[in-house]
């Protein structure tokens, strides 16, 4: 069966998950971190797309971006990943791909899930067993968020900022958010959508997208198609 070309249009939050190689790590040091943000900052801005939330773990890392052109994430993904891959080679001494292939990307319906897809990619480190708090986490879009620090690469979507009136009540919204956390459904909702390309969202918001688009956003029905009568 052939390969679905990518889902992604501009206007449209994206979700977006890249691997490194067999699961090896794609960075080494602090160095590799802080090139990777700046790469992502730079293309970013060029390629028109907003960066809402992100986390580097030690493996992979996830975006979640709106694109203001068509091609927006494809060229954002595609710049980053060959410009990172040539100085991390460089540092390290080695050749070859540092990739798992074609990143995992999707649209999701940003009422209903994209501030849960901001919390589900800011508790990976925790997830992962890596720090308790978010907060103690330095690569993950968390900090810009709960005030404790600006981070260039993002920019808040309009739903984070209904949050609250003021900085400190958006802050301290978003930081319980993240306390609550989300619950396992979503949580396999926002993973699953992305690793199959599957829009994520209310079936009016895929009916929509469908018109939008000739690729297919959703899973087809098992079974023959039913013939008319």
């Amino acid at each position: 069966m052939a390969r679905l070309p990518r889902l992604t249009l501009p206007g449209y939050p994206h979700h977006i998950i890249q691997r490194g190689n067999n699961r090896q790590a794609i960075f080494s040091d602090r160095s590799d971190y802080e090139a990777l943000l700046e790469l992502l900052e730079e293309y970013a801005k060029k390629f028109e797309v907003a960066v809402h939330g992100y986390v580097l773990m030690s493996n992979h890392f996830h975006l979640l971006a709106t694109p203001q052109t068509e091609d927006g994430v494809p060229q954002l993904l595609q710049a980053v990943g060959r410009s990172y891959v040539r100085g991390f080679n460089k540092r390290q001494g080695r050749t070859g791909t540092l990739w798992e292939g074609r990143y995992k990307s999707t649209l999701i319906q940003a009422e209903r899930y994209l501030l849960a897809c901001m919390v589900y990619i800011d508790l990976n480190p925790v997830r992962a067993g890596l720090v308790a708090n978010p907060a103690d986490y330095l690569w993950c879009s968390y900090l810009h968020y709960t005030g404790r620090r600006a981070d260039k690469l993002i920019t808040p979507h309009p739903l984070y900022w209904e949050l609250g009136n003021t900085p400190f009540a958006r802050e301290q919204a978003y930081a319980d958010l993240v306390s609550a956390g989300i619950g396992s459904k979503q949580q396999q909702a926002l993973t699953e959508a992305t690793f199959r390309g599957w829009a994520l969202g209310e079936p009016d918001y895929v009916a929509d997208l469908q018109r939008r688009t000739e690729r297919r956003v959703s899973k087809a029905k098992a079974g023959r198609p039913r013939i008319a009568r």
